[in-house]
């Protein structure tokens, strides 16, 4: 197979803008807008105030709001508003201090327990562990008492205590940066441990770092709140605080000086409570998530395409059998994703069908949207992608609807996904996630669900279905997963059973066992089998049609037999040399399976 040339120049690759996806959440746009006010607010306090926090007027003792005062006067006869705008400054730099603190204090330190672990851990960790079983309010009214009330100087020892909260974050996620490959080929590299912290493992930290900074500016301007509601600080110094305890000790003869500190300070801890739960479900999905005019944009696109098109927006492929006859059929599907530089389709115009009791064979190289065409069937496409289809049938009935398809799934349709181990729950017994399916979906009582997940079990060849079911996936081989995802998708009896990729992951021979089991079931129950694959080696072992896609498009379809001894496209003829140079058959590992057997028979022989 001739070698693709390099491309001269790669297109640069856009990152992700988190400042993007963010002005895209409304709760989030409205948090941040409030937050905004609140921060300028106290930043342009003595422009805004109009008049001196501190100046008393008798005559505005507990005076209503009105007469140039906005918001009344407390029982000092200050006017409110004005100490309420000094007092931003005060909550808002308490908040920062505490943050700074926590940040400066648990970062480094999470970092470096993660990374080195052992006795650095350990250490680490038992110094959070003590500082978190401290009653904070009670130190920090002793280190007020000891300070002279410094307000600064209380915030940092807030920062202090609220630092564990950094810590243990970082450390948990640098715990597992540190056993990523890519730390390995660093060090390997020759690259340095101060640098391997810097470039790698605090930058795989400042996600949570954000969001956590974000909930812990709302909880630190909640303490101070209510260090100086119990009097704590300089009484010259406006704060809410302050001005709540005012409020309370004054809240049966007029309840306002209460009121409107509690607003304030209410509707900032909720302005960065709700930007630190917006920014954490932003850092929990990397890729930005389409909204619903961008799909529609998508769909139009792909029902109209281009006619700058190669392809002239012409379907490909052909279909052997009627749709009524059909397992399977598919017409004229296209699937696209949004950019910036408009719809890309990576399916472009494909038509296949497989009838029951036929095994069809999709290949073709990584990138052909051979995936993404299955993918389309079961709606497992990633997001951010679109798919549209003049009709998509199932068993002799046309499901174009997502919703009408994923009634079918674990009863008509089957699935077989690639790289067993990463596809079964680590957290549940192999039994358990074979019966709860067949129960949930097909009402089996339990005991009926139990028995037939072990007669699928002892079908795909594990022998001992009761030992299989007791285990968790990380006590069976890959060979063994692999059969178990089989059974869990024949236990329904599907007309339909797609096989993405199923030997991708296993060795040679235990490949050659999967396909053999693949086609002993599809002849036993009947169904369709589509097969996904890019190696030409397993369509000449199990299938009856193949199709080759190449570009989002089929170039070519036909029986196994035709194809392989005709290839009609020059592609399809590059596929098949580069699949089966060098490459053994399916009797060739019969024979070495049969000279393996008669080696050992032949040793236990000479043994006797």
């Amino acid at each position: 197979m001739t070698a693709a040339p390099f491309p001269a120049t790669l297109a640069p690759v856009k990152r992700i803008s988190l400042l993007r996806r963010y002005f895209r959440r409304p709760v989030g746009i409205v948090a941040l807008v409030v937050f905004a006010i609140v921060v300028l607010a106290a930043v342009f306090a003595p422009w805004l105030a109009p008049y001196d926090p501190n100046h008393v007027d008798f005559a505005l003792t507990h005076a209503e709001p009105g007469n140039g005062h906005l918001l009344g006067g407390d029982s000092a006869g200050r006017d409110i508003f004005s100490r309420l705008l000094y007092g931003a400054r005060t909550t808002l730099y308490g908040g920062l201090i505490t943050c700074v603190t926590g940040i400066v204090l648990g970062v480094p330190t999470g970092v470096v327990a993660g990374y080195f672990g052992g006795a650095t851990d350990r250490i680490c960790s038992w110094i959070s562990d003590a500082l978190q079983s401290v009653p904070g309010m009670i130190v920090l009214l002793v280190v007020a008492a000891g300070t002279g009330q410094d307000f600064t100087v209380l915030m940092i020892a807030l920062g202090v205590f609220l630092a564990p909260g950094y810590y243990r974050i970082t450390r948990a996620r640098a715990l597992t940066v540190r056993r990523e490959p890519y730390i390995d080929a660093a060090r390997v590299a020759g690259v340095g441990t101060l640098r391997i912290l810097r470039t790698h493992l605090l930058r795989a930290v400042y996600a949570p770092i954000i969001v956590q900074t974000a909930l812990t500016a709302g909880l630190a301007i909640g303490m101070q709140a209510g260090l100086q509601f119990l009097g704590i600080g300089s009484a010259s110094t406006p704060s809410w605080g302050q001005t709540m305890n005012d409020g309370f000790l004054n809240m049966l003869t007029y309840p306002l000086i209460l009121l409107w500190p509690s607003i304030a300070l209410g509707v900032t801890i909720a302005a960065l409570a709700f930007i630190g739960s917006t920014l954490a479900d932003l850092v929990s999905v990397r890729a930005e998530q389409p909204t619903r005019r961008g799909r529609a944009r998508v769909r139009e696109a792909l029902a109209a395409p281009s006619p700058d098109a190669l392809d002239g927006g012409a379907a490909s492929g052909a279909h052997e059998h009627a749709a009524a006859d059909c397992a399977l059929r598919i017409e004229n599907l296209r699937v696209g994703y949004a950019t910036d530089k408009g719809v890309k389709e990576v399916v472009r115009g494909v038509s296949l069908d497989a009838a029951p009791g036929e095994v069809l064979g999709i290949v073709g190289e990584s990138g052909s949207g051979k995936t993404q065409t299955v993918f389309s069937v079961l709606d497992l496409l990633p997001a951010g992608g679109t798919a549209v289809a003049d009709g998509i049938w199932v068993g002799g009935r046309e499901v174009g609807k997502a919703a009408e398809r994923a009634k079918l799934l674990g009863r008509e349709i089957g699935y077989v996904p690639q790289e067993p181990m990463t596809n079964l729950d680590p957290c549940y017994l192999i039994g358990h996630q074979l019966v709860e399916p067949l129960r949930r979906v097909h009402g089996l009582d339990k005991a009926a669900a139990k028995e037939r997940a072990r007669e699928v079990l002892l079908q795909v060849g594990l022998t001992d279905p009761d030992r299989v079911m007791a285990s968790y996936p990380h006590q069976i081989s890959g060979g063994m997963a692999q059969r178990v995802l089989i059974a869990g998708a024949v236990a329904g009896r599907p007309s339909l059973l797609v096989a993405d990729e199923p030997t991708t992951a296993l060795d040679v021979t235990v490949q050659a066992e999967v396909l053999e089991l693949l086609r002993e079931l599809q002849a036993e129950y009947g169904m369709a089998l589509v097969i996904v694959t890019h190696n030409f080696g397993v369509v000449a072992d199990i299938c009856d049609r193949v199709v080759v896609m190449k570009d989002g498009r089929i170039v070519e379809t036909g029986p196994v037999e035709r194809i392989f001894r005709a290839p009609e496209d020059p592609y399809t003829a590059e596929l098949i040399s580069a699949s089966l140079d060098d490459t053994e058959g399916r009797e060739e590992l019969d024979e070495a399976w049969e000279r393996r057997g008669l080696a050992h028979a032949t040793g236990e022989e000479a043994g006797r």
